[in-house]
């Protein structure tokens, strides 16, 4: 599938990280193997949204029936994650400002990417979310804990973000933030994921707030009411 431009952030801080995140995607190529685990199970034609794609890693592990669409600010992991979804279409854009209709997606789908933006652009991305989303569509979120073990790790620029030597910055949430974020849409199960990584011979902890959010139908959110 062709890869579709749009206008990307001009913001001189902000285009500094986009374009750290195409230099290393151009040095290290394809680094993870395979694809993610543990995908939600979707109604065939669920049309979704992949934010920040990267090389490809969700991608390869989502059905063929679904209709995706895969975004990443990055020209060159749009290249990478094209020889996996080979059935997808792809967006290169900023995750924070979507050039996508409102309410036309199943799915949402943004695994470690909220947490590579500026408190601003989070918040950016969580409008849009909501914005893209169907009522009754889920967002499926998953971005690094403050328990993790690259947490306060680099130069802190943001409360729990840190500049890396590479030029990439990371945040790391825990479960209230992830919510507090997303506070338009209704979480369904927000928990968090550990598990034990060997590093040069030593066990760390990694560690993933993983969630899920409905934006709730307007017909029962004003049953609701406030």
């Amino acid at each position: 599938m062709p890869i579709v431009n749009a206008r990307l952030s001009v913001d001189p801080i902000v285009s500094s990280y986009h374009r750290a995140w195409d230099r290393d995607y151009a040095s290290r190529g394809r680094v993870w193997g395979g694809g993610v685990k543990d995908l939600p199970r979707l109604p065939a034609c669920s049309r979704v949204l992949e934010l920040g794609c990267g090389d490809g890693k969700t991608l390869a592990a989502m059905p063929c029936g679904w209709e995706k669409v895969a975004l990443d600010v990055s020209p060159q992991a749009l290249l990478l994650a094209r020889r996996v979804g080979t059935d997808a279409s792809f967006i290169l854009a900023d995750a924070s400002s979507l050039p996508l209709a409102n309410e036309r997606f199943d799915a949402v789908f943004a695994f470690h990417v909220a947490g590579h933006l500026l408190a601003e652009g989070r918040a950016a991305l969580a409008r849009e979310v909501e914005r893209v989303l169907l009522p009754g569509g889920r967002l499926f979120f998953r971005d690094f804990s403050s328990d993790d073990m690259r947490a306060g790790l680099g130069e802190m620029v943001e409360p729990g973000t840190y500049l890396r030597k590479n030029g990439i910055i990371t945040h790391f949430f825990d479960e209230d933030e992830a919510k507090g974020l997303f506070s338009r849409l209704m979480p369904e199960a927000v928990t968090t994921h550990s598990w034990r990584l060997l590093v040069r011979g030593d066990e760390m902890q990694r560690a993933e707030v993983q969630a899920a959010f409905l934006k709730v139908p307007a017909n029962i959110l004003n049953r609701l009411g406030p």
